[in-house]
C-alpha cells in the first residue's frame, strides 16, 4: 500500500540530520565512514572518528563566533574533511552551503554574499587566493580557515586546520540536539545558466524524509552500510544527498574520489554497492568499453552476442573489470542518458535505472530501483504526488519539496503554487502504470520558423547513443530546420581510427577527415530514423575539442549549457544556415 507524504513524515517527525549521524555512531561506532586514498593504500575513519573530528571542530566554529542560523561557506574537494567541516557546521545549529570549487572569484562573491556567509572553511591556498580577491566585498565574512598551507603562504588572520581541530569536542548528544527540523540544513545554489543562481532551501525536514523515501525505494534489501564512492560535486544536491546525508542517516562506507576523472580507476578497488553517475559518466565508461572491443572484431562479435544472449559466463568478468559487479543499485540522473548507453549497462547485468528531479525537490521526484521501465524515469518515489499540469508540466508535492528561494519570494511564488505543487519547468508524460516519461525542459523546446515545437534532448540522446559521438547540441529554435554541433568522443575516435587504419594524432584533425566526417554523416542519417522530416537534422558541425565539466559548454554536473555552446559557436552555427 502506498505511503502518503504525511504518513513519512510521521516516521521521521523530530529527526534532523545530526539526530540520525548521533543514532548511526552510536549503533556503528567502530564501522568504517570514510575512507581515501593514502599513497598505494587507504586511510579511513570510522564512525566514532568521524563525530569526534566533528565534535572538535564544532567547538572551534564556536569560537570564530559561529551560531544558530549563520551560514558557513565550504570550498573543498570530494575528501573526508568535508563531511566533518559539513557536520561540524550542523551541529552549531548553522547552515553550511558548498561553494563549487571551480568558480571564479565573483561568483564566490555572489554565493558568500547572497547567503551572508560568516566564516569560510577552505581546502588550499588556490581556493583561498579566490576568497581575498573579494574579501573587501564580503562584509559578513568575519573569519577564513584553511586545511592545506605547505608553504606558509596563508595570512596570518587566516586560521589552521589543525588548530581548529585541537579543540576540545562539544558535548555530542547537546550539540545533535540544537537544531530542528524546520532549520536550515543547507542552501543549493542553481547552476545559474539562466540567470543568477537561485539558493534552494532545504531544511533537516526535507532531509531526513526524503533519505527515508529513498530507503524504501530499496525496500527489497537492507540499505545500510553499504559501499559508495563520493566523487561528484558536493555543492550538487545529487552528491549531498546520495553519499553524505545518505551516508549520515543510513551508516554508508563512503570512498571520497577527489577528482571526478578518476572515477574510473576507483570503482574496480572500491566495487560500490549503490553507485549515482550523470549519463556522461555512464557515456564514457560505455565508450571505454567499445573502444577496446573495437580493436578486435572477433571479440566484440562474441562480447554482443553475450549481451543479447545474457550469458553471464561471459559478462560477469566485464562487470567485474570495471568495478560494477557488486552494485545492487546502480542510478543514473541530472540529465537525459542515450537509450543505446543504458540498454547496454542492463544488458551487461548493472541494474541501473533514471531518477529524476532537481535541487527544490531535495534530489528525488521519481525512481523504479527495481521494476525499471527503460524510457521512463520510474514512477513517484515514497510519499510523494507527482503529476502533470494543464500544460504537461511536471508537479510534484512532498515532505521533499524546499521552503522557497532564499531572499527571494518573487521566483520562490513562480515555483511553489499556493497548493504546494512545485513546478519543474519540465514536459513530462505518464504511461498507464504511472512511469513518467520526460519530454523535454518547457524553456528548451525548440520552436522552429514554421513553428513546430520539437524537443531537442530526444535528439541529442538519439545522436549521443553512436558511440563516436560524445556529445550533441541541437540547434533549430526560430530557424528554418534543425542542426547540430557534434563532438567527437576522445576515447572512442582514436581507437575507431587506428581500426580504419588512420594515423591522426588529435581529435581536431579527426574531425576535419573526410572518413570521419562521411562515418558521423552516416549516424546521423541513423538516427534521423527514429524522428518526423522537421526534427530530423538537416545540417552537422564535427567538432574536434571535448567538452569539459564546468566549462562554457557543460555545467560542473555535465548538463548542456546551451547559451554557452551558442555563444561560443555562433560563427559555426551561422555557417550552418548560411549554405
Amino acid at each position: 500500500m502506498a505511503v502518503t507524504s504525511d504518513e513519512l513524515a510521521k516516521v521521521v517527525e523530530g529527526q534532523t540530520v545530526t539526530s540520525r549521524f548521533l543514532a548511526t555512531v552510536r549503533a556503528r561506532p567502530d564501522g568504517v565512514a570514510l575512507r581515501w586514498k593514502d599513497g598505494d593504500g587507504w586511510g579511513e575513519w570510522t564512525y566514532a572518528d568521524y563525530a569526534e573530528r566533528a565534535c572538535r571542530l564544532a567547538t572551534a566554529l564556536e569560537g570564530l563566533g559561529v551560531g544558530h542560523g549563520d551560514r558557513v561557506v565550504i570550498m573543498m574537494r570530494n575528501r573526508p574533511e568535508f563531511n566533518v567541516a559539513d557536520m561540524a557546521v550542523l551541529l552549531r545549529g548553522a547552515t553550511p552551503i558548498s561553494i563549487y570549487n571551480s568558480s571564479a572569484p565573483e561568483q564566490v562573491q555572489y554565493l558568500a554574499g547572497h547567503c551572508k556567509a560568516k566564516v569560510a572553511l577552505l581546502e588550499n591556498v588556490g581556493f583561498l587566493e579566490r576568497v581575498l580577491k573579494v574579501r573587501s566585498e564580503l562584509p559578513e565574512l568575519s573569519e577564513i580557515a584553511l586545511m592545506e598551507d605547505p608553504d606558509g603562504l596563508a595570512p596570518d588572520e587566516v586560521h589552521s586546520w589543525d588548530t581548529l581541530l585541537a579543540a576540545d569536542a562539544v558535548d555530542f548528544d547537546q550539540a545533535a540536539a540544537i537544531v530542528a527540523p524546520d532549520d536550515l540544513a543547507t542552501v543549493i545554489y542553481t547552476s545559474g545558466t539562466t540567470g543568477p543562481p537561485k539558493g534552494v532551501m532545504l531544511d533537516h525536514a526535507n532531509i531526513v524524509w526524503t533519505v527515508e523515501s529513498l530507503r524504501r525505494t530499496l525496500a527489497h534489501v537492507a540499505t545500510e552500510g553499504r559501499r559508495m564512492v563520493s566523487y561528484l560535486p558536493m555543492a550538487h544536491i545529487a552528491e549531498r544527498m546520495t553519499s553524505h546525508y545518505q551516508g549520515v542517516a543510513l551508516g554508508y562506507e563512503v570512498t571520497c574520489c577527489p577528482e571526478a576523472s578518476q572515477i574510473s580507476a576507483y570503482l574496480p578497488q572500491v566495487k560500490p554497492e549503490i553507485f549515482f553517475a550523470v549519463p556522461r559518466v555512464w557515456e564514457k565508461v560505455y565508450g571505454g568499453v567499445q573502444a577496446v572491443m573495437s580493436g578486435d572484431p572477433k571479440q566484440k562479435a562474441v562480447f554482443d552476442a553475450a549481451l543479447e544472449s545474457g550469458d553471464d559466463r561471459l559478462l560477469r568478468p566485464v562487470r567485474e573489470l570495471l568495478g560494477l559487479d557488486q552494485c545492487i543499485s546502480a542510478i543514473t540522473g541530472a540529465a537525459p542518458i542515450p537509450m543505446e548507453v543504458f540498454n547496454f549497462f542492463r544488458k551487461l547485468g548493472v541494474p541501473l535505472a533514471e531518477i529524476y528531479g532537481m535541487s527544490e525537490s531535495s534530489g528525488p521526484m521519481t525512481f523504479d530501483a527495481i521494476e525499471v521501465r527503460p524510457g521512463t524515469v520510474g514512477r513517484a518515489i515514497p510519499g510523494c504526488e507527482v503529476e502533470l499540469a494543464e500544460d504537461g508540466e511536471v508537479i510534484c508535492r512532498g515532505g521533499n519539496v524546499f521552503r522557497g528561494y532564499l531572499d527571494d519570494p518573487a521566483k520562490t511564488a513562480d515555483a511553489l503554487d499556493s497548493e504546494g505543487w512545485l513546478h519543474s519547468g519540465d514536459i513530462g508524460m505518464f504511461d498507464d502504470d504511472g512511469y513518467l516519461k520526460i519530454v523535454d525542459r518547457k524553456k528548451e523546446l525548440i520552436i522552429t520558423a514554421g513553428g513546430k515545437n520539437i524537443s531537442p534532448a530526444n535528439l541529442e540522446a538519439a545522436l549521443k547513443s553512436f558511440p563516436l559521438v560524445g556529445q550533441a547540441c541541437v540547434i533549430g529554435d526560430q530557424r528554418p530546420f534543425i542542426s547540430a554541433l557534434l563532438v567527437l568522443d576522445p576515447e572512442v575516435a582514436p581507437a575507431w581510427a587506428k581500426q580504419q587504419g588512420i594515423g591522426a594524432a588529435s581529435l581536431a584533425e579527426l574531425a576535419e577527415l573526410a572518413e570521419v566526417v562521411a562515418e558521423i554523416e552516416r549516424c546521423v542519417e541513423e538516427a534521423n530514423k527514429h524522428f518526423s522530416q522537421v526534427e530530423k537534422v538537416k545540417r552537422f558541425k564535427l567538432l574536434g575539442e571535448e567538452w569539459l565539466p564546468d566549462s562554457e559548454e557543460m555545467t560542473p554536473t555535465m548538463k548542456l549549457k546551451r547559451r554557452g555552446v551558442h555563444v561560443k559557436y555562433e560563427v559555426e552555427i551561422e555557417a550552418l544556415y548560411a549554405r
